[in-house]
Formats: C-alpha cells, sequence, structure tokens
C-alpha cells in the first residue's frame, strides 16, 4: 500500500490573545487556577525519581532498546543507530518543577545519529538540552522548525511534511499527522507538528508526539501498522484539553487501531501540565488494559532503565 501523498495541513492564524485564557488552546486557564494547579501543586510535591548510570545492552541485528527518559523523551537504539526523541533534561520549564527525575543524566547518553523532534513546545523541543547533546548528526523535524534548530550542533537538519520521509543507509524516518499545534511563541503558527514512524532491520517504532485522538491514527494503522506504539496518555483535564491530548481510553482506542504489538505509555508523571492526578493516568491505563485482556501488550518503563524489544 503506497503512502499518502505528503502535505501540509492548512494554515490556521490565530488571533493574538486579550486575557491568559487565550494563552492556551482550550481557555482554561485562568492566572489563579494556573498557579494552583500547575505551579504550586508542583512545588509542594517532593520530586522522586532515582538518576544512575544506565548499562545500556549489547544488541543482535534486530533488537530495539528504549530508554525512557521522561515526559515524550526515548533514547532508541539498534545495534548501530542511537536515536533520540523529544530530549528534555530539564528540572524546570520556567515556573513548572520536574516532579520524576530523568533516570540517567545527559552524558550518560551515547553519540547520537538522529534526533526526532515533533514539534517547537517548550517541553519537546528544550534547547538547552539539545545544546548539549553529544554531537548529533541529523536533526529530523517538521515544516518551519529548522530555523530554531540552527546553532544547536547538529550537522544536518531535515524538515518534512506530513507523510514525507526521510531514509540514510537501511533505515527511515516518516513524519505523521497528529492532532495538536506548533506554534511555539504567539506569532509563529506556521510551524508543523506530528509524530514520526521508525524503520529500521525490520522493526517499526511510533512515536505520536503530542495529539487527541482523530481518525488518522487508523491511516497511519494502515499504512504502517507499527509494532511499537509511543502513546501520550496524559494532560487532559480539563475535559477541553482533548482537544489536544489523549487520555488513557483513547491511547488504548488508537493502540488498536494502529494495529500494534506493544503499547508503551507516556507523556505523564513528568511535569504538571493539567488538572487530574499525576498518578491517575497510569492507573487508568492499566485498569482498561486489564479489562480489555490486553495488559501483557502495556510495558510501562522506568526512567532510565533500558528495555530491549
Amino acid at each position: 500500500m503506497s503512502k499518502p501523498v505528503a502535505h501540509r495541513p492548512p494554515l490556521q492564524k490565530r488571533k493574538l490573545p486579550r486575557s491568559f485564557k487565550d494563552l492556551t488552546p482550550t481557555r482554561a486557564f485562568n492566572p489563579r487556577t494556573f498557579f494552583r494547579e500547575m505551579v504550586w501543586k508542583a512545588l509542594l510535591t517532593r520530586r522522586t525519581g532515582q538518576t544512575t548510570r544506565p548499562v545500556f545492552p549489547k544488541l543482535r541485528h534486530g533488537q530495539v532498546a528504549l530508554t525512557w527518559i521522561g515526559h515524550a523523551s526515548f533514547l532508541i537504539q539498534f545495534n548501530d543507530l542511537n536515536v533520540l526523541v523529544d530530549p528534555n533534561f530539564a528540572n524546570w520549564l520556567f515556573l513548572l518543577k520536574r516532579v520524576k527525575r530523568s533516570g540517567l543524566r545527559l552524558e550518560h547518553l551515547p553519540p547520537i545519529d538522529l534526533v526526532l523532534l515533533t514539534h517547537a513546545h517548550f517541553d519537546h523541543f528544550h534547547k538547552p538540552t539539545l545544546r548539549k547533546l553529544p554531537h548529533p548528526k541529523i536533526g529530523v523535524m517538521p515544516w518551519g522548525m529548522g530555523e530554531l534548530a540552527r546553532n544547536l550542533g547538529f550537522g544536518r537538519i531535515i524538515e518534512l511534511d506530513w507523510w514525507d520521509s526521510f531514509s540514510q543507509r537501511d533505515w527511515c524516518v516518516t513524519l505523521t499527522p497528529c492532532k495538536h499545534w506548533g506554534a511555539r511563541t504567539l506569532r509563529d503558527h506556521h510551524r508543523g507538528y506530528g509524530g514520526f514512524v521508525l524503520e529500521y532491520q525490520g522493526r517499526t517504532i511510533y512515536h505520536a508526539g503530542d495529539s487527541a485522538y482523530f481518525d488518522g491514527f487508523q491511516e497511519i494503522g494502515r499504512h504502517f501498522a507499527p509494532e511499537i506504539a509511543l502513546l501520550p496518555i496524559g494532560a487532559y483535564r480539563p475535559e477541553s484539553f482533548r482537544n489536544v491530548h489523549m487520555g488513557p481510553d483513547e491511547a488504548m482506542r488508537v493502540f488498536k487501531e494502529l494495529k500494534s504489538k506493544w503499547l508503551v505509555p507516556m507523556h505523564y508523571g513528568t511535569f504538571k501540565l493539567s488538572f487530574e492526578d499525576l498518578e491517575e493516568p497510569p492507573r487508568w491505563l492499566r485498569q482498561l488494559a486489564q479489562e480489555e485482556g490486553l495488559l501483557r501488550h502495556v510495558k510501562f518503563l522506568e526512567e532510565g532503565r533500558p528495555t530491549v524489544f
């Protein structure tokens, strides 16, 4: 089955904000609510997790190891390829406290061949982390983000449209659609966003980026049926947040539509970005998977611990 033609979504300009609520796509915040839910509650939460030097496995051809760094950040390793997705080692994002440690330090990373960046939001495109990476050779990202990545140490910067692919040697990465938005500031609405499918050595790994549920997941499943699906499960309350994020219930639906073998949850428990309790997303996902007889297909990763698939 051939892939759809590469394209970008229609450009949607956002009006300049007239109030604090307009700074978010869901209009769910006022200054008092933001400070209470995102800042104050996180400040009162003790940072958890241990940081140790990981023991990266010696992989055979066809094996893949995933190391969750936290939030949407992953290290994906093959025997001769090291890939980072949305790397973020920050303990603070402006006023937002990291409440779960990354499990490993940035200096523990192996040499990085490829960095995939799903969109320009500060929690996914973290410039201080990118500047310190061990000489990444290639950065792949959606359209309109290349100018942000200049002078960050990349040997080469590649911008893709939805369904566009970039290949080198035997690996291939494709930018897939999602339901989110890509602006980093108030006026740069021209920047793209999406997820990535990485194909190498007979393995297919899908990172959904940030996304609400939409019927595009069915199309991704038809064209790739990715074996391993890294899916976001947090930042879904209040209900209006589901315009741009998924909850565990929708992640389970997406997992089945993708026809994947493994669901690896992400985008929870690292930064407090919404109103649900930090412990709720994994608890709810585990319950749903148990009820549907799919619990053995869900892999909850611990930050900093490589897992071989």
